[in-house]
This record gives structure tokens, C-alpha cells and sequence, in this order.
């Protein structure tokens, strides 16, 4: 039944307020990857256009080919990987690094765009993909709670509760409360209404910080790889890592986020396409890859559902250039109410984890509980992916086990091995 004139209106005004909450609450991105890639051997300036122009192209794309609500951003962790592992820890240069960029994102695509994608898909039980779900949730709650300054680091202990004293406490707690009232009230843009009245208590509080100024705009916005290196040991122990961790967090950032959706198969399928896609273009943008952003929830929960809030917040990405200064100074107390609520959101798919089942749960729990605990998504995925099979083979469950979870099991391992050899 097509939509009234009403209807459509209404529904382009969801995606509207899904496609700029969504920026919103990702482009933080643009200052905090510019700085990590500027550990990489770039300018900050460099690394910030970067950022801007792979969220606008991988986020466009998601938009008109994967017509989904999500929006691609540097991924957190990766770019980590990507600027002190690849680069700084394996000598390599920074289009070196994008060389490897390059490799591993067309071994993703090569997953994405074959029947093997759909059959490592399969391999992984709902268990794990339901615990990756919960684990990104207690992620962004994480994030937001340190966002907020709500929990620091502590003398004694590793996180503390923050100083009660402190205007910004007192900010972020005014702010969380009046993003649950206006969340459970089901308040129409609510969570945009909550990042206007967050940025305006902390002005009055004086808690805004400057901007930041782009002393101009840069002149390089393509970058080529370099393959000098291609026949190095570093070079391909620098590709296996990165690929597994491209193709198995997507794979559960995406499986979340379509059910969060209630799509079908081939949204995900569309999804999954859309983000191996994305990851290349970042070769010659000069970051490290794209990944479906874990803040897509914001988006879901602002009723944002096609691919328009996605178009419109890649748009918004792209016009980040001009108003850098103005967008910087949106404080994290202001953001950090909206990633605590989406947080809670994803954690209600651990009813879905069969949790009598203790050969089902063991896993999931490392998962759950690793994800936060190590602030890595693929480090978390690999002790609950390690465990899996070790749990089914002590419970003689051996045939519940496929070839495919197997071999990612080991590569996982091998991963581990890597990291504890340092090589």
C-alpha cells in the first residue's frame, strides 16, 4: 500500500533527524582518526580530510547501493592496528601501510562478493553473532560512561568513579537523565533534542572547548600504495591480521545492526558488499579502513530505516570540511547520554543466547565480556571464537563443530601466536 502525502513526509523527516543524529554521533571520528593517522607519518590536517572523505564515499555507498541506514566510518581499533602495528611496529612506510590496506580489503572483498562470505556466515552460530551484538553494547556504554568522565582511570584500581565535584559530572548526569526521560517518553527526535540540550548546559557551565582550526585545506586528497615491501615477511604478517578483522567485525557489526533493522538476508548481503567496497576506496584516501559504525544504533533507534539517512549523513560528512571548528566543539557530554542508551539496546539480545546451554554460553560470555574489557572488538570476537570449539570437543559435541568455525578458530589462534612472538 503506498504512502499518503503525510506519510511520506513523515518518513522523510525520520530519516532526516536518523541521518544527522547519526553524524552526530560519529564525527568525532574526523579529529580522533586524523590524530592516530597522524602517528602514521601524516599531517593532522591530511589525516582529518582523510577521514572526511572516506566516511562521505563508503557511507554514500551504503546509502544508494547497500540502501541501509548505516554509516562507515575509520574503525576504532583498526586504525590503532593500522598506525602503531603496521606502520610504526612493522617499519614500513605510511603508503606502505596502505599497500597492506589494499591486499587485506580485496581478500574482504573477495569473501564479500563469492559464496564464501555467505558460508563463513553460515559457520558462525547465532550464539556468538547474539554475543557480539551484547558485547558492542557494553562497548559503547564503555564509551559513553568515559565520555561522560562519569569513570576514569584509577590510582588502585583500573576504573574509578569520576569526581563528583566537577562541572562535567554534573553535566553528564543532568544530561543522561534527561535523554532517559525523553527516550522513554518516546519523544520525537529525542536523541537530537538531547545532544541541543547537552551542548547548551555545557556552555552555560562553561565546559565547551575550543575547536579545531584547519590551518588550511590540503592539497592531497588520493593517495597512491606502495608495494616495495610486498616481498617482506612484515608485510604479509601485517595483511593476515588486518583482513580477519575487516571481514569477521563487519560481519558481526553487520549482523546486529540488519536484525536491529528486522531485514532480511539481502540487506545484509547488500550491507556486507557495500563495506568490503568501502575498505578499498580507504587505500587511496589515505586512512585505514571503514567499518560499519557502532553508533549505527542511534540511527536505528531514531527510526532512521533506508538508505536516505544514510545519503544525508554522508553529506553532512563531506560539508565537515568547511565547519570543522563548529563541529569539534559539540561536547562528548553531550554524546556520551546517546551512546549509554544504544548501548542498552544491543545488550537486550542476550536473551537470545541459549544460556543453559553452557556450551553455547561459555563462549558467548568471553565474548561479551571481552570486547569491553580488552577495548578491541576483534581481540574480544577471538577469545570467544578460540573457546567455542575447545568447550564442544571437552563436551564430546565434536559433530555440532563445522570445518569453517574450526579453521577460523585456528586462524584466530594464529593470530595470538603472532602478537605473543611478536613478530
Amino acid at each position: 500500500m503506498p504512502l499518503g502525502p503525510e506519510s511520506k513526509k513523515s518518513a522523510f523527516r525520520n530519516e532526516l533527524i536518523a541521518g544527522i543524529i547519526g553524524y552526530l554521533t560519529t564525527v568525532y571520528i574526523v579529529v580522533v582518526n586524523g590524530s592516530i593517522l597522524s602517528e602514521a607519518g601524516i599531517s593532522l590536517e591530511a589525516g582529518m580530510i582523510a577521514t572526511i572523505l572516506a566516511s562521505f564515499v563508503g557511507t554514500l555507498i551504503m546509502g544508494f547501493y547497500g540502501k541501509l541506514p548505516l554509516i562507515l566510518i575509520p574503525g576504532m581499533g583498526i586504525n590503532a592496528l593500522f598506525a602503531y602495528s603496521i606502520v610504526q611496529g612493522s617499519g614500513l612506510t605510511f603508503q606502505e601501510g596502505l599497500a597492506v590496506v589494499l591486499v587485506a580489503s580485496t581478500i574482504f572483498l573477495l569473501t564479500a562478493f563469492t559464496k564464501l562470505g555467505v558460508r563463513l556466515k553460515e559457520a558462525i552460530p547465532d550464539s556468538l553473532k547474539h554475543a557480539i551484538s551484547v558485547g558492542l553494547g557494553l562497548f559503547l556504554i564503555l564509551i559513553g560512561l568515559e565520555k561522560s568522565g562519569l569513570i576514569t582511570s584509577g590510582e588502585n584500581t583500573i576504573i574509578a568513579i569520576g569526581d563528583f565535584s566537577s562541572p562535567i559530572i554534573l553535566v553528564s548526569i543532568l544530561t543522561l537523565f534527561i535523554a532517559i526521560f525523553l527516550f522513554v517518553k518516546n519523544i520525537p527526535a529525542n536523541f537530537l533534542i538531547t545532544m541541543v540540550i547537552g551542548t547548551v548546559l555545557a556552555s552555560i557551565f562553561g565546559i565547551i572547548e575550543t575547536g579545531t582550526k584547519l590551518d588550511g585545506i590540503s592539497s592531497s586528497f588520493v593517495f597512491i600504495p606502495a608495494f616495495t615491501a610486498i616481498d617482506e615477511l612484515s608485510f604479509w604478517l601485517a595483511v593476515f591480521p588486518l583482513a580477519m578483522i575487516l571481514i569477521f567485525e563487519n560481519m558481526g557489526l553487520l549482523n546486529g545492526q540488519v536484525n536491529m533493522l528486522n531485514q532480511d538476508e539481502k540487506s545484509y548481503n547488500r550491507g556486507y558488499k557495500t563495506t568490503a567496497i568501502s575498505s578499498l576506496t580507504c587505500a587511496f584516501l589515505g586512512t585505514s579502513p571503514t567499518v560499519s559504525a557502532a553508533e549505527n544504533a542511534a540511527i536505528i533507534a531514531s527510526k532512521g530505516k533506508t538508505g536516505l539517512a544514510a545519503i544525508i549523513a554522508s553529506l553532512l560528512f563531506l560539508a565537515t570540511i568547511f565547519i570543522i571548528p563548529w563541529i569539534t566543539m559539540i561536547p562528548n557530554v553531550a554524546i556520551s547520554p546517546i551512546l549509554i542508551i544504544v548501548g542498552f539496546l544491543m545488550v537486550q539480545n542476550i536473551r537470545h543466547i541459549p544460556l543453559d546451554n553452557i556450551s553455547e554460553a561459555i563462549p558467548a560470555f568471553l565474548i561479551i565480556v571481552m570486547i569491553p574489557f580488552t577495548y578491541s572488538i576483534a581481540d574480544g570476537m577471538a577469545f570467544g571464537f578460540i573457546a567455542y570449539p575447545i568447550v564442544k570437543l571437552a563436551l564430546g559435541k565434536q559433530k555440532e563443530l563445522s570445518a569453517a568455525i574450526m579453521i577460523i578458530s585456528l586462524l584466530f589462534v594464529c593470530d595470538f601466536v603472532i602478537k605473543i612472538a611478536g613478530i
